[in-house]
């Protein structure tokens, strides 16, 4: 078990207030518009997506989405 913190009395020496450096909650997410879309991918493809996938504990659509969002970045990029 973990010793217990003990606080004392003393002083703490120079203290200086910190700017508020963190953006509020509801910039924290950057909401994009999404669209819904029906492709079809080979089954070797979605089979990798998804053992990858629960190998990292997240969503095969979410890694695919994101390997679309590179994509697009680095040639918007070069463009």
């Amino acid at each position: 078990m973990k010793s217990k913190i003990k606080y004392t009395d003393e002083p703490m020496g120079k203290l200086r207030v910190v700017k508020d450096f963190l953006p509020p909650p509801d910039q924290l997410i950057l909401k994009e518009e999404n669209v819904k879309v029906t492709i079809a991918l080979k089954k070797s493809s979605i089979d990798f997506f998804k053992e990858e996938a629960k190998k990292q504990h997240t969503s095969y659509q979410k890694m695919i989405r994101q390997v679309i969002d590179w994509y697009t970045a680095h040639y918007k990029k070069n463009a």
